[in-house]
């Protein structure tokens, strides 16, 4: 059995269901901004879940995705456009369509970046370029 920890080639990640790689990408944002909440703030818990809550939903991610879509390398840009474009099993309950599109795009270049072993261009990205106010 291969080591799932292992980073695996962009080929194969780009071969990927882009909703499989938004999957992925939904939980290590999650992950990523749960941890810089609670390495930055003493709030309590309550507090945190709910500015956690708000980053992480799909009218929070389309936000943040106006501000490092201009930074996307090419083969991000077209992650992010298959994502964008997928047709996915669910529909938002607290987003527009176009948000919930736009998140799924936005999470699977996480998924794509986590996937492939690039988690230094997801911290560059999304919490150093893109302003990230955890």
């Amino acid at each position: 059995m291969s080591d799932l920890n292992a980073p695996i080639e962009k080929e194969r990640a780009k071969q990927m269901n882009p909703v499989v790689l938004a999957f992925v990408g939904d939980a290590v944002y999650t992950l990523y901004v749960r941890r810089k909440l609670a390495l930055l703030h003493t709030s309590h818990t309550g507090e945190l879940n709910r500015s956690a809550a708000e980053k992480v939903s799909a009218h929070g991610q389309s936000e943040k995705l106006e501000k490092i879509l201009p930074l996307l390398s090419e083969e991000e840009a077209e992650i992010y456009r298959r994502g964008r474009n997928a047709k996915k099993p669910t529909k938002s309950k607290n987003a527009t369509v176009a948000e919930y599109v736009r998140s799924t795009g936005f999470e699977a270049v996480i998924g794509y970046l986590y996937l492939t072993g690039q988690e230094g261009r997801i911290e560059e990205l999304f919490f150093e370029n893109g302003g990230e106010d955890v």
